[in-house]
């Protein structure tokens, strides 16, 4: 059997390399959040750049709702970390909270993606090749 130091997982120790465990993954889910949102802007301004293409407003919406969804799952992830060790009544309350709110944001946010998804679908099968509203010429 391996001995450990005794101080080595003492809980205040643990508790020191738990938060930087938390801090490093709550960093992960800002960056995650950060990328999509300069991968949509880009996208957006793309888009909206003559000729207008409505669809690809769609996408880039899409493509942000799925970098939201996935920095949430890290907020989440270290959250319960942040409680992993010893927790007091009030933080498993606190996180309880936290968890409902982001879950019920991830929960909304998908079935957002998945109408947008299911509307950009319906509109490639109907017209595939039909230009957009605004691409329309007048005769």
């Amino acid at each position: 059997m391996i001995a450990f130091p005794e101080d080595l997982l003492a809980e205040d120790v643990l508790r020191e390399y738990v938060d930087l465990l938390v801090r490093l993954v709550e960093a992960a889910g800002a960056l995650v959040i950060f990328v999509g949102a300069v991968i949509a802007v880009v996208g957006f301004v793309l888009a909206a750049l003559p000729p207008r293409r409505d669809r690809e407003f769609t996408q880039v919406r899409l493509s942000l709702g799925r970098y939201l969804v996935l920095g949430l799952e890290f907020q989440l992830a270290s959250d319960v970390l942040s409680t992993a060790i010893a927790p007091s009544f009030e933080e498993i309350g606190k996180l309880a909270a936290i968890a409902t709110i982001r879950t019920l944001l991830n929960y909304f946010l998908r079935k957002e993606l998945e109408v947008e998804r299911a509307e950009l679908a319906l509109a490639k099968r109907r017209a595939p090749d039909a230009p957009q509203p605004a691409e329309k010429t007048q005769t």
